[in-house]
């Protein structure tokens, strides 16, 4: 019997654990099945309009200004293609509204420097055979300096068709001396791009060729005669002194003293302290009996 009953208990180990493995199927058949996923839906995406951006304003010029534009080709004798670039020439910084400095003169101003540098050497260089390089550079530096082209852009009347912001015309802008000469040299560069070399030749030999040949002052500079009198005669350099200086803010006129040992001063006047200390050289040398009033060539 004990046997039997041994034999019977040994089976049941067997049958438990068949029973066990058999119990995850019975529960995993019990378990629901997870649902199913819900298929994801996109919709779809409208690209925005891309909105380009809006061209750099070009200068506006009003009809006083396009009338002075126009009077300003009869002037210099020539017409413009392009008008923006005409307008661009005359229209300094202070009066762009946006776009920067390429909407002004500026650019357009150093390229006509150069342009104007180019053409009046060439001029020289054929009108002058006989002249060597330091005649030459001298008469160049005398038309191309500020004060020269200043006045070759009043002689055109250049002011009344210069573009000049607000507060750039309540300081006085159309009459100074810097904007007047920039924006002539501008007006050179614009002829330049507009009309080529021959167009540009042709409006700097009918503003400057008469300069060229009958020059407004003496090539060697009353200051550079003072001072190679007073070496050659052992002095030291003359000194120069601001003494008074009277005027508007935008145009004010210099007086200078200019001095040499044992010597009274001499005083010269003008709306730039060069120009006074020009004038103050040439009054002390007048006053020495040394004329100031010949071309040195």
């Amino acid at each position: 019997m004990r046997r039997g009953a041994k034999s019977a208990n040994s089976q049941k180990p067997a049958q438990r654990d068949s029973e066990a493995a058999a119990s995850p199927a019975a529960s995993d058949s019990k378990t629901a099945a997870p649902p199913a996923a819900k298929p994801v839906t996109t919709k779809p995406v409208t690209p925005e309009p891309v909105t380009p951006k809006p061209a750099a304003a070009k200068p506006r010029v009003g009809k006083k200004r396009i009338a002075a534009a126009s009077a300003l080709e009869k002037l210099i004798g020539y017409q413009f293609k392009d008008n923006d670039l005409l307008g661009r020439s005359l229209t300094h910084i202070s009066a762009v509204a946006s776009g920067g400095r390429a909407n002004s003169y500026q650019r357009l101003e150093f390229l006509g420097d150069h342009v104007l540098g180019l053409i009046i050497s060439d001029m020289l260089y054929r009108s002058f055979p006989r002249g060597d390089e330091g005649e030459l550079s001298r008469r160049l530096a005398d038309l191309v300096r500020r004060e020269a082209c200043a006045d070759v852009a009043r002689a055109i009347n250049l002011s009344e068709a210069i573009r000049l912001g607000s507060s750039e015309t309540s300081a006085g802008g159309r009459n100074r001396i810097a904007i007047l000469a920039d924006i002539c040299e501008a007006l050179v560069g614009a002829v330049f791009v507009d009309g080529g070399y021959e167009a540009a030749v042709a409006v700097v030999e009918k503003l400057w060729g008469e300069r060229m040949r009958t020059p407004v002052r003496p090539l060697r500079d009353p200051k550079t005669m003072l001072q190679e009198w007073a070496q050659a005669r052992g002095l030291p350099t003359p000194a120069y002194r601001e003494v008074a200086r009277t005027g508007p803010h935008h145009s004010p006129v210099f007086r200078i003293h200019v001095t040499l040992p044992d010597r009274e001063p001499a005083e010269g006047t003008g709306r730039s302290k060069r120009s006074a200390e020009q004038a103050a050289a040439a009054a002390l040398l007048n006053r020495e009996g040394v004329r100031t009033d010949r071309i040195d060539v």
